[in-house]
């Protein structure tokens, strides 16, 4: 397998090439390096990946991705799913990163609540390639929100993931995708990705937030 830490390197370098939107408050208050990018967390040979929009500072602060308010939504949700109990304590919830990868489109925390910009996804989207198809083992991406989901719009012919999510049953229904990444010395490697879209689990979210729960434990029953 790829060298991980070679892969986070990279990104650092990259970030530090040229400047782009970081909050750096929050990572300074976190004592860590706004450059430092928070990739991923849980078990790269895991069979499914959630896949969310960006970091928040629940997550700069704890190094590791959702695991604020929506995250602990998806925690909870596994931890059930896994063990068919309820968590009784925080640390309860770490069981499930055994089980589990869990990253973002970008591997930084905007300023504010805004999303990353497509430049800037563009710029990222190398790196967050070759974590999906090259260091992680798995197959079954539960994408969180739309931001998520279109992150994946590259790998589909024009116009079918946006025909998908126009689909009632969007929220029960796999589509696949074809990621393709570059390693080291260039090479082109594809993966054959199931996605399993969701929608966000924030508060704010009026729609979809009370539904969410049950959402996620139909689409985990079909795996654990």
């Amino acid at each position: 397998m790829p060298d991980i830490i070679q892969l986070l390197s990279e990104i650092q370098q990259e970030a530090e090439k040229a400047s782009f939107p970081i909050d750096e408050p929050v990572y300074l208050a976190a004592g860590l390096k706004p450059t430092q990018p928070i990739l991923y967390a849980g078990n790269l040979n895991s069979q499914l990946c959630f896949f969310a929009r960006d970091l928040g500072k629940d997550e700069v602060h704890a190094s590791q991705p959702l695991i604020g308010a929506a995250g602990k939504l998806v925690r909870n949700g596994l931890y059930r799913a896994i063990t068919q109990e309820t968590p009784t304590k925080s640390t309860d919830l770490q069981i499930i990163l055994d089980h589990v990868l869990l990253t973002n489109t970008v591997p930084y925390k905007p300023p504010g609540n805004k999303a990353y910009s497509q430049i800037v996804k563009k710029r990222f989207r190398p790196f967050v390639e070759r974590l999906l198809v090259l260091h992680w083992q798995g197959s079954k991406i539960i994408t969180l929100g739309n931001e998520a989901f279109n992150w994946f719009t590259p790998y589909s012919e024009k116009g079918v993931l946006a025909d998908f999510f126009q689909r009632s049953d969007r929220y029960s229904a796999t589509i696949e995708v074809n990621v393709v990444a570059k390693d080291s010395t260039g090479n082109l490697h594809k993966k054959l990705i199931t996605l399993m879209p969701l929608p966000h689990p924030s508060p704010l979210n009026q729609r979809y937030y009370s539904q969410f729960p049950q959402l996620l434990q139909e689409r985990l029953a079909a795996i654990f």
